[in-house]
């Protein structure tokens, strides 16, 4: 009888307590990967208006543009979905932050794009692109604090992590070099701007992703692997 007692006490009031927590927790985590998501496709539109270098993936995207023509925000786009289809193989399943990862971030870019400009000063086009890096960590810390799927460059590179044993600081250190020099081929511009981005991204993004994830008791998942620079 003690025993069937304490199984109730312990059993019967957690159980909604914890859809209770679980419901809280996807109320917040849902605007928070939408936030997450627009303020890093602006922040990327940030970057390239500063005119001092973007990051590796934006080198490739303006390489694309320059001879394929489009939008930069299209060509995010088009590129976060191709590299979505390289997870068929390597078994790795999406989630809602993966899809909206494709669908949100080049639509915000080329939003921003539209409304902001170029300054002339070069003081102020370094605190341009001071913002969209500081934008940037902070929208990677919520959207990956969500914890609803990671984006799908992330993916990729676990998801070759998990195929080869390679480390994840070399896998994602080499798809990045690639994707650079691509996209510097291409006539991608790279400058100040793509190393202040490669120094500063990793540690503000841990910082922001310290105060913005979600707990993975409360969301029901597992902690995120520590994959070094997070990445969209």
């Amino acid at each position: 009888m003690a025993t069937s007692t304490t199984a109730t006490a312990t059993n019967g009031p957690r159980a909604p307590l914890t859809s209770a927590l679980a419901g809280r927790a996807l109320g917040r985590r849902l605007p928070q990967l939408l936030a997450g998501l627009l303020l890093y496709g602006s922040s990327m539109a940030l970057m390239m208006r500063a005119s001092l270098g973007v990051n590796p993936w934006d080198v490739l995207h303006q390489g694309l543009l320059r001879h394929l023509g489009l939008s930069m925000g299209s060509w995010v786009t088009l590129t976060g979905a191709a590299v979505l289809l390289l997870w068929i193989p390597l078994r790795q399943r999406p989630g809602v932050g993966t899809v909206g990862n494709v669908l949100l971030l080049g639509v915000a870019m080329d939003l921003t794009l539209r409304v902001v400009g170029t300054p002339g000063p070069l003081t102020a086009r370094i605190a341009l692109l001071a913002a969209g890096i500081l934008l940037n960590a902070l929208a990677t810390g919520l959207y990956i604090g969500a914890r609803l799927g990671p984006g799908p460059r992330d993916g990729l590179m676990t998801g070759l992590h998990r195929r080869t044993g390679r480390s994840l600081r070399l896998i994602r250190t080499a798809i990045e070099l690639t994707v650079l020099v691509v996209g510097v081929l291409l006539g991608g511009t790279a400058g100040i701007g793509t190393v202040a981005y490669a120094l500063a991204i990793g540690p503000l993004a841990q910082y922001f992703l310290r105060h913005c994830a979600v707990p993975a008791a409360v969301a029901g998942a597992a902690p995120p692997e520590p994959s070094g620079k997070p990445r969209n």
